[in-house]
């Protein structure tokens, strides 16, 4: 079950400034460790330290291949790239890597967990609780 909350905006953006919307509340945070307990627990031949060693490996690898400018596809799950958000040149040979602002790490859901897959299954209710983050 996904769990909301209701919040008033806070933006000095036009439109959002003392608007209300709706975020996601997220309770447990899962690490390798928990995945890999968990996915054991799914009657894998598999133990747990074994599962968490390749769950590190793939991180690892995943960095390793997006630092070589590729992309990495986990079917079911997301693609996951880099990307870059800079400054705004008015000519081609003014829009150099000096105007880069940030980097970015982008996960784009894919088959099951695609954004189309997660609407049909996804239940949502208010948060019975409310905190101040």
């Amino acid at each position: 079950m996904i769990r909301y909350q209701k919040y008033q905006s806070k933006s000095t953006l036009e439109g959002a400034n003392g608007k209300w919307f709706i975020r996601i509340k997220s309770g447990e945070q899962v690490d390798v460790d928990k995945l890999a307990e968990h996915m054991a627990d799914h009657n894998t031949p598999y133990s747990q330290g074994t599962i968490r060693g390749i769950l590190c490996d793939a991180v690892n690898c995943i960095k390793e291949l997006l630092l070589d400018g590729k992309t990495v596809k986990l079917q079911d799950l997301a693609i996951f790239s880099l990307g870059v958000h800079c400054k705004p040149s008015d000519t081609a040979n003014e829009a150099t890597p000096d105007k880069i602002r940030s980097y970015s790490f982008n996960a784009r859901g894919t088959g099951k967990c695609s954004t189309t897959s997660i609407k049909k299954a996804i239940r949502i209710r208010e948060a019975d609780k409310y905190s101040i983050d």
